[in-house]
């Protein structure tokens, strides 16, 4: 576990933010639950039918742990009418609010939209996109953002030439397979963001290509260009540069040469990738070949926080989940 997960854990603990885990019936939630408890990272409730959690981990230790079952809890009418006012305009009636509302995903989503909770997290037996929909649907994408993104939070090895405190930000590795011009510069500000509250850096934002200032020219180039622009003009206080080839956006010497004069290029500490292929290839690079470690994917562009899990965690990935997500709770 990184410096910067500690870290992470240690201001979620002190923000005290209230985090949903929408799959509190899994044996790995109850056992992340539990430790997050212990740690009072967060306070937590979780979805589900407490019998069903007592029969699946019956030493669990859940004191001041939370556990609603949307089937009795006296909350579901009122989650429900807040529902249908919602999405009547989209053809959603009152008898399908009902039904929706059950679920412990849109439960969960409807306890932040109503005042009750921070964030929620989910993920560990749903799919990304049974995580994600309700949150779009309801909590939607926060001011001035129009694109749900993700980001990894890339912890170097210690004393790496690169980013800042051995830290970069990438994004969008997870999420959006071809973002268009619009779409990545939301990325672009959203990862910057993410960098500033969660990693404690000072972005200085590079938008790759496989071109330099024009040395190239495609439209994936173009595509890069206009995105930087349309980032500049959404945050012009924004450190940001583009487009930018990796070696022009880390190396000093190469920066000199191709991009002279850039605040960016020789010294970026958050990295944009075009798209989801080159985003996944590039993480999993610094990770494998870089002995990184890998923070994420976080979430990001919602107007409150919810994050997805791999379905492949153990009750540890969750609790450094649920600390991202109060800490992003607290920045709202």
């Amino acid at each position: 576990m990184s410096k910067l997960m500690d870290e992470i854990k240690q201001k979620a603990a002190l923000l005290n933010k209230h985090i949903v885990l929408a799959e509190g019936e899994e044996e790995r939630i109850i056992r992340a639950a539990e430790m997050i408890a212990a740690k009072k990272i967060a306070r937590l409730t979780l979805i589900g039918n407490p019998n069903v959690i007592k029969a699946k981990c019956p030493d669990a230790k859940l004191d001041g742990v939370q556990i609603v079952d949307p089937a009795t809890s006296p909350k579901t009418k009122e989650y429900a009418a807040l529902l249908y006012e919602l999405r009547k305009a989209k053809g959603m009636t009152l008898e399908q609010a009902e039904k929706l509302t059950l679920d412990c995903s849109y439960y969960s989503v409807l306890m932040i939209k109503a005042g009750d909770a921070d964030g929620m997290v989910s993920g560990a037996v749903h799919s990304t996109g049974d995580t994600l929909r309700p949150a779009l649907q309801i909590i939607k994408t926060a001011p001035g953002i129009s694109t749900v993104s993700s980001c990894f939070i890339m912890c170097l090895p210690e004393g790496s030439k690169y980013g800042e405190k051995d830290v970069m930000v990438y994004g969008d590795c997870a999420v959006n397979i071809d973002p268009n011009e619009d779409q990545l510069a939301d990325i672009a500000i959203s990862t910057a963001e993410s960098a500033r509250t969660l990693a404690g850096i000072s972005p200085r934002v590079a938008m790759l290509s496989f071109s330099t200032k024009g040395s190239a020219k495609h439209d994936t180039v173009t595509k890069v260009q206009n995105a930087t622009r349309i980032a500049h003009e959404k945050a012009p206080n924004l450190d940001l540069d583009g487009e930018l080839q990796l070696d022009a956006a880390l190396v000093p010497a190469v920066a000199s040469l191709k991009a002279p004069g850039s605040a960016v290029a020789g010294k970026a500490n958050v990295l944009i990738f075009p798209d989801l292929e080159a985003g996944n290839i590039g993480y999993k690079l610094t990770q494998r070949l870089g002995g990184a470690e890998a923070i994420g994917p976080i979430c990001q562009g919602l107007a409150a926080p919810v994050n997805d899990l791999s379905r492949g965690c153990v009750a540890e990935d969750v609790v450094g989940v649920v600390a991202v997500t109060a800490v992003q709770a607290g920045n709202k």
